[in-house]
């Protein structure tokens, strides 16, 4: 059996037998131990991706004469755990909510390398960023402005350091859900409609906040650098359109995440060092253009890092071969988990592989569609992949790259507790994230 590298966790190696560990941890003995489903994250492999990250845009752009800072954004997914594996690291921690933001100050991580993002951020929020001096707040609307400005105590908090996420008109990325700069969307201020221009001005005007800078996004599973030069380029124009009009030249453009990684064998990842480099020699022929200093950069990853490093491993039930309308057999393999551990197929129509993992399996391979054990038809895991054809009940399957919204996305949909995640390093095991019960869900009933 062979594993693409790109697509499995880097620890992930396939023994004599066909089974397959990860870390040198066998996940035969892991499902004994922790059971399943259970999403299973390699340590060392997410923190060698984040080190990569934070290597190849600062030197970059280093020969610009500038710094980059790197956020990893937690919505991806995030412990108290990865918070700190993240920032020891290097890397600073984006949230887009006060949960985030709470799992972030738990984890250590000082309020200055904490970012809040939000399209709608409540007052409690705001106040708790503010008390907490992160190092940023991302302004999504013009109303925001004095929302934050006003709830400013310049005796306790200081300034409120701010930047203002625009839309560049930029589409990119998958499905029209996850790509986030077209105009007709909920997040960011219009550069074309005037809306951006209008809402820095408007924070300058305020003496209660500091911008910092210009912020953009321009969708997600991106795996073709040209839209982030695109959006470079719309944003050091807006930048330098600022400073004409007000004398101000922000110092620093955020110019987001969505770097896409591979699903399935034979795709490709964007490599951080390719959109790295051509990222910088976009932003310093520009800046040569425009007659304007190099800005200060920040970019946010968060399924680049998290998303090859974990695999969700699973206990195989149900097998039924099903004759579909063209006359040829699918069979479907039906799993102890499903759309309440990864929505993402349901929700975007996501691609995913997957393997048998406890070994003893050679039969001739069929096609599978790997299926939930929720009471919806559109329960599917993974839509088609070969699979032995003498799989049966009680085998371990294993999805790979999902370390990105699996376990940040699941629900107890049909009451099933969330599975646990659990960290592999070094041969050893241990629980991130502990496995919902029964008494859990019940203990919210109120009766």
């Amino acid at each position: 059996m062979n594993l693409d590298p790109l697509v499995w966790p880097a620890g992930t190696r396939v023994g004599p037998d066909g089974a397959v560990s990860v870390a040198g941890v066998d996940l035969r003995d892991l499902a004994a131990e922790h059971g399943t489903p259970a999403y299973v994250l390699d340590e060392a492999d997410f923190r060698e991706r984040a080190r990569g990250w934070v290597v190849a845009f600062r030197d970059a752009f280093a020969g610009l004469g500038t710094d980059v800072d790197v956020y990893y954004a937690g919505k991806a997914f995030l412990s108290v755990a990865v918070a700190r594996w993240a920032h020891e690291e290097g890397l600073r921690i984006d949230t887009a909510t006060g949960g985030e933001l709470a799992v972030a100050l738990r984890a250590g991580v000082p309020g200055a390398d904490i970012g809040l993002h939000g399209n709608n951020k409540s007052d409690v929020e705001i106040g708790r960023a503010l008390d907490a001096g992160v190092g940023r707040i991302v302004i999504d609307s013009l109303q925001e402005v004095d929302r934050i400005a006003d709830a400013v105590d310049l005796a306790v908090h200081g300034r409120a350091p701010v930047m203002v996420r625009v839309t560049t008109g930029v589409h990119a990325g998958g499905h029209e859900y996850i790509s986030t700069a077209h105009e007709d969307q909920k997040f960011g201020l219009s550069v074309a409609g005037g809306q951006a221009l209008e809402t820095l001005r408007a924070v300058l005007a305020r003496p209660e906040l500091e911008l910092l800078g210009i912020h953009s996004h321009i969708g997600s599973q991106i795996l073709d650098p040209a839209g982030f030069e695109v959006a470079a380029r719309t944003l050091l124009e807006l930048r330098a359109q600022l400073a004409e009009v007000s004398g101000h030249l922000v110092g620093e453009l955020d110019l987001g995440g969505g770097y896409g990684i591979a699903y399935l064998p034979g795709e490709v990842p964007l490599d951080p060092e390719r959109v790295a480099t051509e990222l910088a020699a976009t932003v310093g022929a520009v800046c040569a253009e425009l007659a304007t200093s190099v800005p200060r950069i920040s970019i946010e990853p968060g399924r680049a890092v998290v998303g090859p490093t974990t695999l969700t491993l699973y206990t195989v039930g149900t097998v039924k071969p099903v004759t579909v309308p063209d006359g040829s057999v699918r069979t479907y393999v039906s799993v102890d988990g499903g759309m309440s551990d990864n929505l993402r197929p349901a929700l975007y129509g996501a691609r995913y592989s997957a393997a048998v993992v406890s070994g003893g399996r050679d039969g001739a391979p069929v096609t599978a569609r790997v299926v939930g054990k929720h009471c919806e038809s559109g329960d599917v895991v993974v839509h088609d992949v070969d699979l032995p054809g003498d799989l049966r009940a009680g085998d371990l399957l294993a999805v790979p790259a999902t370390g990105a919204y699996g376990r940040s996305m699941a629900s107890n949909y049909n009451h099933v507790p969330r599975p646990p995640v659990v960290a592999v390093r070094d041969g050893a095991c241990r629980v991130l994230v502990r496995r919902e019960t029964e008494d859990d869900l019940l203990g919210l009933d109120l009766g």
